[in-house]
């Protein structure tokens, strides 16, 4: 039960209100593309009203669900925020121009049938979970996007009207909005003023930028403007510190003075070059506290910083990948206990060593993220990630912490959640490597961060695969991708089928909804031969090893899949077994320009030739030493010889 704190309790359920009371005046949930605008904002009978002692609280208005129906799921402690000339106070995302006074995350508002509230009290009277009450209520209003009134919860805040924020058929394009006599209406969005266009208009203060991304060393110029010629002269100061990005990484004139008449003020920021591996950070272009009479229309402006100080590994990316120069780590007798075993006793045995509750640790979600910043990394550069299936590299400080995944990288799992049962998951906040918990095959949970089918990779392309299968009939990458990824998600679903129980691989493609089964079986066996384990596997598998103390057999030995499932399945499996090795194969002359020679080939054997953003250009079939004719730009070239269920590849350039 929360308590009542206050002597005098008020409860005000009817539309009006009385002096220095404070109302929910307009709400937007639903917004264009990743909901990254929501807002809801409050007004007070008077202006520059303090919101101190207030409390903004969601409630989830699914009556079905007993754990979290008619109750709160986000709340937000006014302390601190008055209202403007207005009256009004904005809070919500970043991205809503005006910029809010108190800024929240991205996609957090639930889109109904839900409700908002303002509560005198703490946010500690209202922890996630909370029942919605009319005691301490100030003001409520419950709203949906074209759903059944949430009945339930109206009572509980003793409400009789639910307004729909979609009510004219606009989409995402409306909001709701409190009109003077204190009923609702909806219409396009007016986040910062009045909603009728009544009061006091603001000068507004944007900035702007020539791009998004700079190299140590570089200079850019940033741009202030206001709406309208300022009156007087308008001075303010702004801030580009950020985290590790401090003042010894830029030199500016962070002071602002824009003089009488005049609309804008440019600054010039160098960025210093020094000689740290720092990585690649984050400048924030935000602004200082504004004189009476203008607003922010944008702010917190992100700005990636390039570290041009970097390592380079030895071995070759997934795209361009080498074989042999990292060696396995398993220690000696590792796999021992697999020799010439065969059928569901080999099987057993393979899950006997990875899942060995005695040995094998698990670690939660929010590890994976720092597990993937150093076993994704991208060996031609120690700042970034390797993104799996775009098969390019990104930034490791863009790692998606927002509801935006777009120009971000986040955590793919290779069989997903729902597939696998395990989408409750783990704690997202890192423990580090020394704290882990005893696991075991029969402990499903614990593969939400297995980090031996996680993966770097790119916002939206994770949402494209979703929860498919893999396979020409499913998920197949984006059109035109190189197919580096194809053998490392072949190998981390062979892991995944062994190392829990309750999970397998199957033939074909199964509903999206079967839980416990991922396919295509007979395309992973192919993709397993057709792209070898590599250095930048063993690398990874090397380094889960650290955290996790199990390893992916099926990296250090990728021919065991046949023996499990394939061709081989009921022999002896044997660790001295020839492996898939790569094609010993030449490409001359190289640099070429109207043809090329494959040497080294004694059989049958297929060539794909991709351009280094990895669209396929060409396909020739082919047997022994062979000149293939070429008519191609110059340029850089991506050459994968497939012959014998062996796979090299080779970079040629075109003069």
């Amino acid at each position: 039960m929360i308590k009542n704190y206050l002597s005098i309790l008020f409860l005000f359920i009817s539309v009006s209100f009385s002096y220095g009371q404070v109302v929910i005046n307009e709400l937007d949930s639903d917004t264009p593309g990743i909901d990254d605008k929501e807002f809801v904002e409050l007004k007070s009978t008077v202006p520059n009203f303090s919101l101190d002692g207030y409390v903004l609280v969601f409630f989830n208005g699914n009556a079905e669900s007993a754990s979290t129906g008619n109750k709160s799921y986000l709340t937000i402690s006014l302390n601190g925020l008055t209202t403007d000339a207005n009256g009004l106070v904005l809070i919500g995302c970043n991205a809503v121009s005006p910029v809010p006074q108190k800024i929240m995350g991205d996609n957090l508002i639930q889109n109904g049938a839900d409700a908002v509230a303002i509560y005198q009290g703490t946010a500690a009277n209202f922890p996630d979970g909370t029942l919605a009450t009319t005691t301490n209520l100030i003001d409520a209003l419950a709203y949906d996007t074209n759903d059944a009134d949430a009945t339930a919860l109206m009572g509980l805040l003793g409400l009789t009207i639910q307004i729909n924020e979609d009510e004219n058929n606009q989409g995402v394009n409306q909001s709701i909005q409190r009109k003077p006599d204190g009923t609702y209406e909806v219409k396009a969005p007016t986040p910062g003023a009045n909603n009728d266009g009544s009061g006091i208009i603001f000068n507004g203060i944007g900035i702007s930028v020539p791009a998004l991304q700079y190299t140590e060393g570089t200079s850019f110029t940033i741009t202030f403007t206001t709406q309208t010629p300022v009156t007087s002269d308008l001075a303010f100061t702004y801030t580009l510190a950020n985290g590790s990005f401090t003042a010894a990484d830029f030199t500016a004139n962070t002071n602002v003075l824009i003089p009488t008449g005049s609309t804008t003020f440019t600054a010039n920021v160098q960025l210093v070059d020094d000689a740290i591996d720092e990585g690649d950070e984050l400048m924030k272009i935000k602004l200082g506290n504004l004189p009476a009479g203008y607003i922010r229309l944008n702010d917190n402006i992100e700005i990636r910083i390039l570290d041009n100080d970097f390592t380079v590994s030895p071995w070759g990316t997934p795209l361009n990948p080498t074989h042999g120069i990292v060696t396995s780590t398993a220690p000696t007798g590792y796999y021992d206990s697999l020799e010439g075993k065969s059928g569901a006793v080999l099987k057993q045995a393979v899950q006997d060593i990875i899942a060995n509750p005695a040995v094998v640790r698990a670690h939660n979600y929010g590890d994976i993220t720092n597990i993937l910043k150093v076993a994704d990394q991208n060996p031609l550069n120690s700042n970034e990630v390797w993104l799996m299936y775009k098969e390019v590299s990104r930034s490791k400080f863009l790692f998606q912490d927002t509801g935006s995944g777009t120009g971000r990288w986040n955590r793919e799992h290779i069989y997903p959640q729902s597939r696998g049962g395990f989408a409750d998951g783990t704690s997202d906040t890192p423990d580090g490597i020394n704290v882990w918990e005893p696991t075991s095959a029969s402990m499903l949970n614990h593969g939400h961060a297995d980090a031996h089918h996680l993966r770097a990779e790119d916002g939206p392309e994770n949402s494209s695969r979703n929860n498919k299968d893999y396979g020409l009939t499913d998920y197949n990458g984006f059109s035109g991708n190189a197919g580096s990824w194809k053998g490392d998600v072949a190998r981390a679903v062979f892991y995944m089928a062994i190392r829990y129980n309750g999970l397998d691989v199957v033939n074909g493609n199964p509903p999206d909804t079967t839980v416990g089964q991922l396919g295509d079986l007979a395309t992973l066996l192919q993709w397993n031969v057709n792209d070898p384990s590599d250095d930048f596997e063993m690398n990874r598998n090397n380094y889960i090893y650290t955290w996790q103390q199990n390893r992916n057999p099926f990296i250090d030995y990728p021919y065991l899949a046949d023996y499990i499932w394939g061709s081989r399945a009921g022999q002896a499996f044997s660790l001295s077994t020839p492996d898939f090795s790569e094609l010993k194969v030449a490409i001359y002359p190289n640099p070429a320009k109207n043809y090329i020679t494959v040497a080294g080939i004694t059989s049958s054997a297929t060539l794909q030739l991709f351009s280094i953003s990895g669209q396929q250009l060409l396909t020739a079939d082919f047997s022994g030493t062979s000149t293939i004719q070429l008519n191609l730009a110059p340029g850089m070239y991506l050459a994968k010889i497939i012959s014998e269920n062996r796979t090299a590849v080779r970079k040629i350039i075109i003069q």
